[in-house]
């Protein structure tokens, strides 16, 4: 099987349990490191599918790489090769599909509980979803749903938590965290958190470091029980 590429925009935020799913079916990965300048690879002939991850900048940024990623997405979907987004990435697949991507009403930072959007049960991709679960989350924008979009997933704080268009399945949420990852994000970005606790800000959507790191192994194991049944999906598509 030629390999997976994945694209990662910040070094704390790379591929987290979804390589650990790659690794144990078996499906060779390769990772493109846009944040220590790693060029984005024109080419789909090589690869047999996509994977963008998070990061803290928008996908409205002036950013070269995001507008080589977009066209990749579209040329990618055109041909039938799967893509998956998580956060950022998410966002990426929505802009490069027609979607739009704008300030979510709140700040959304933490352990929240997501939801099957009403409908999405009868679909390939609702069926492996259970009805609610909780999932961890780390974003202040959000995507709107490219034109022929099935909305899969939502919550009390964001409309729109994932999406599936043709081979592509994008997500608000993040599905692919690990404990290490969880306890890393939580001091790399400390001064998000700070600000977002301050004066009650964010509705309670924005939880605090203790909040977070709360029964952290019950939590983690829980949500990747959810990735495994996404992941198995998604690499079914490959």
């Amino acid at each position: 099987m030629k390999p997976v590429r994945i694209f990662r925009h910040i070094d704390c935020e790379g591929p987290g349990y979804l390589a650990e799913v790659l690794d144990r079916e078996g499906v060779p990965w390769e990772l493109v490191a846009i944040d220590r300048g790693e060029a984005v690879p024109p080419a789909l002939d090589d690869v047999s599918g996509l994977v963008f991850m998070g990061g803290p900048m928008s996908v409205n940024d002036p950013l070269p790489w995001i507008a080589q990623e977009l066209r990749l997405i579209r040329q990618a979907v055109e041909r039938g090769i799967p893509v998956l987004g998580h956060c950022l990435g998410g966002q990426l697949i929505a802009r490069a599909l027609g979607g739009t991507v704008e300030p979510n009403p709140v700040k959304e930072i933490g352990w929240h509980p997501v939801r099957r959007a009403a409908g999405a049960e009868g679909s390939p991709w609702g069926r492996v979803l259970p009805e609610e679960f909780l999932a961890f989350h780390w974003h202040g924008e959000t995507f709107l749903l490219p034109p022929g979009a099935e909305l899969l997933l939502e919550s009390e704080a964001c409309a729109r938590q994932a999406f599936a268009l043709g081979p592509a399945l994008a997500l608000q949420c993040h599905v692919e965290m690990t404990e290490a990852l969880v306890r890393e994000w939580v001091e790399r970005y400390a001064d998000e958190l700070a600000r977002g606790q301050a004066g009650g800000q964010s509705g309670g959507a924005v939880q605090a470091r203790e909040d977070i790191l709360a029964d952290l192994p019950e939590r983690v194991a829980a949500l990747q029980r959810v990735a495994d049944a996404l992941y198995a999906r998604w690499i079914s598509l490959l």
